[in-house]
């Protein structure tokens, strides 16, 4: 069975799946206030719902973003020591792929990048770009997308689709690559794209490392 988690967004889903991919259980929740606090409780509660176990577990599946700097550390410190404490594979998913891949009547997918800015990722793409509120009629013109409802509200998106879908698609992505390379990633090495630094922060290093 394999775990799949998604908090990129307001929009949060968790999903269970079998080895192919196919869909067992799911979870999703949206809310204007950060619930990432509730992704571990509402999975253990979906699998025991389901009539399985953590034993059960095959591998762990985890939208690792761009969009939300809290949300994507939640899940992944979850996905992470689930991973660890099993000793299963873990897999990272990009989750404007993810939730590109949920919807496929959707031709872009759209993640917060601050107050005034998203992360757009057309299908074709190979790299989501940033936008501005303003130039976001000019880039994605009458596009349906899939966007939060938090942000489609916040940036008055009215073809929106949401993204709650997103885990499911999230384990099956992550069956398809583990049909083809069983280790998944590196525990170790996996980490959230959050593709710029937070505010105020320098994207390179300004100085050499001080050890205390």
């Amino acid at each position: 069975m394999i775990i799949a988690i998604e908090t990129a967004s307001t929009d949060l889903s968790v999903a269970l799946a079998a080895r192919d991919g196919g869909l067992i259980a799911q979870d999703a929740w949206s809310s204007p206030r950060r619930q990432e606090h509730a992704v571990l409780p509402r999975l253990l509660a979906l699998i025991e719902q389901s009539g399985r176990s953590l034993a059960d577990v095959s591998a762990v599946a985890v939208g690792i973003g761009p969009g939300s700097f809290t949300g994507l550390r939640v899940g992944m410190s979850v996905a992470k020591g689930l991973a660890f404490a099993l000793q299963r594979p873990i897999v990272g998913v990009p989750s404007l792929v993810a939730w590109l891949a949920s919807r496929p009547e959707a031709e872009a997918a759209l993640a917060r990048a601050g107050a005034a800015e998203a992360y757009l990722l057309t299908r074709g793409s190979d790299e989501p770009v940033v936008v501005r509120r303003d130039e976001l009629p000019e880039r994605a013109g009458l596009a349906d997308l899939v966007v939060a409802a938090e942000l489609a509200e916040a940036f008055g998106v009215g073809n929106a689709h949401s993204p709650l879908g997103a885990a499911v698609a999230i384990a099956r992505l992550a069956a398809e690559r583990l049909a083809v390379d069983p280790a998944g990633d590196d525990l170790d090495l996996l980490q959230p794209a959050y593709l710029r630094g937070p505010r105020g922060m320098p994207v390179e290093p300004t100085g050499a490392v001080k050890w205390l």
